[in-house]
């Protein structure tokens, strides 16, 4: 093995995992980052583009109890979402609604805090991955 192929390795295995999250099981007040957008486009396939780029914002945070999803106080933002249906069950939690002529998912495994948004409309599509913890607040 070369000098320069364990480095390179290492470096691999530390970008290419998935990142780092917390256990939120009966978190009622929880924060994501968004890691990774893509959207997709029913005539021309699927590119990976930043959150910026979609105006998905970097931080959101969710209140369970009132089916919330809203931009943190930092962010200087002031944008909320009020879910049609928030369910958890079987180590999951899986928020749904609709909102300006999309439909929309969230899906968070709460053990391991890993998270996935989808958003879709006619013909086009957007996936965000996330990585989420219990929140404190801000």
């Amino acid at each position: 093995m070369s000098k320069l192929a364990l480095p390179a390795t290492m470096a691999c295995l530390l970008a290419c995992s998935p990142a780092l999250a917390d256990d939120i099981g009966g978190a009622t007040d929880i924060l994501c980052t968004v890691l990774e957008t893509q959207v997709c486009l029913e005539a021309g396939g699927c590119v990976q583009i930043h959150p910026e780029d979609l105006n998905v914002p970097r931080f959101l945070r969710l209140d369970t109890g009132k089916k919330r999803l809203y931009t943190t106080s930092a962010s200087g933002e002031n944008r909320e979402t009020i879910a049609d249906s928030i369910e958890r069950a079987d180590g999951q939690l899986i928020l749904q609604g609709v909102e300006a002529g999309r439909g929309y998912s969230l899906f968070i495994h709460e053990p391991s805090g890993q998270a996935t948004f989808a958003s879709a409309a006619e013909g086009r599509s957007a996936t965000a991955f996330a990585a989420c913890t219990p929140a404190v607040d801000d």
